[in-house]
């Protein structure tokens, strides 16, 4: 369901949160990802483990998991959740030059959780930058989509295969 309402103005068109206290607490997921390109040999370096700064995935994931967690703070309008689940995984392609991190994000609540799926992955790749850009100047980020989100009103969506 589609609604061309934006929720996060007032009638006067003034920026405000929306107020959930009414809506029921459900269980509610999404699911986000990153891509990255980067050449062939930094993203083998990467799988390798042999970057300069070290495990490069590893510290992007717990980059991740804390981005996820601090959402509210640096999203004005989202509400601080309780999350119950914040996992970041990566998967190295070293041939395509690709690297793919996904986070998926879960709560008990009365809002869902897609920006802190999307700010996991965010951040996780700002990191994957920061630890390859001595290695390689050029690394892109070069998509960030949210995959999959469920519960609440709208119930469950899913991004159409690319």
């Amino acid at each position: 369901m589609t609604s061309s309402r934006l929720t996060h103005l007032d009638a006067a068109g003034n920026a405000r949160m929306v107020d959930v206290g009414d809506k029921p607490a459900t269980e509610r997921q999404a699911r986000a990802r990153a891509v990255l390109r980067v050449t062939p040999d930094t993203a083998a370096l990467v799988q390798r483990g042999d970057a300069p700064k070290g495990d490069v995935l590893g510290v992007a994931r717990i980059a991740g998991i804390q981005a996820a967690k601090r959402t509210a703070e640096l999203i004005p309008l989202c509400h601080p959740l309780p999350l119950s689940y914040v996992g970041v995984e990566g998967e190295i392609d070293a041939e395509r030059g690709e690297i793919v991190l996904t986070a998926e994000t879960r709560t008990t609540g009365p809002t869902g959780v897609e920006m802190e799926a999307l700010m996991a992955v965010s951040v996780a790749a700002l990191t994957v930058y920061d630890m390859v850009k001595g290695v390689q100047r050029g690394a892109e980020i070069v998509q960030t989509a949210l995959l999959e989100k469920s519960g609440g009103r709208s119930g469950h969506w899913e991004r159409a295969a690319d």
